[in-house]
C-alpha cells in the first residue's frame, strides 16, 4: 500500500532532518570554543550531507544521512592577547561558526522536520478513515 510507503519516506527525512538539527545545535554550542594553546585549532563547523538510498522492499527512494563534514572555511581572528590560546601577535583564533547562519539552517530544518511530520498525520488519518469505512 502507497500509504505504508509515505510513512517510511516521510519517517526517513525525520530522521534525516533530527540529525541536521544535532549538528547545528553542536555548532551554536561552539561559536565560542577556540583553542588551549596558542596555535592550537578551535572549533570547526560540521556540516550534513543527504543522500538518496533505494529501499528495494519498499521500491523508494529514502533520505539518508549521507556524511557529517567539516567545514574547511578560514577561521575568524580575534585580537585578546590575554587568551591563553593567542599568538605573539595576540590574536586568538575562532570558530568559523556564523551564528546568523546556524540560525537560519535551524529554521529550515525544523520546517522539513514539520513538513515531513504533517505527511505522516495526514497519512495516518487515511488509514484510520479507510479502516473505519471497511468495518
Amino acid at each position: 500500500m502507497d500509504l505504508y510507503k509515505t510513512l517510511d519516506i516521510s519517517a526517513s527525512g525525520m530522521r534525516a532532518q533530527g540529525t541536521r538539527l544535532r549538528v547545528i545545535s553542536e555548532n551554536i554550542a561552539n561559536a565560542n570554543s577556540t583553542g588551549q594553546t596558542p596555535g592550537a585549532e578551535p572549533y570547526r563547523r560540521k556540516m550534513v550531507t543527504f543522500t538518496n538510498e533505494l529501499d528495494r522492499a519498499l521500491d523508494a527512494e529514502l533520505v539518508k544521512v549521507k556524511d557529517v563534514g567539516v567545514d574547511k572555511s578560514e577561521f575568524n581572528r580575534r585580537y585578546n592577547p590575554g587568551h591563553p590560546a593567542a599568538d605573539a601577535e595576540g590574536y586568538v583564533l575562532m570558530p568559523n561558526v556564523n551564528s546568523l547562519l546556524e540560525m537560519s539552517d535551524m529554521r529550515e530544518a525544523q520546517r522539513s522536520y514539520e513538513a515531513n511530520l504533517r505527511v505522516i498525520q495526514s497519512s495516518r488519518a487515511m488509514l484510520e478513515q479507510t479502516i473505519a469505512i471497511l468495518r
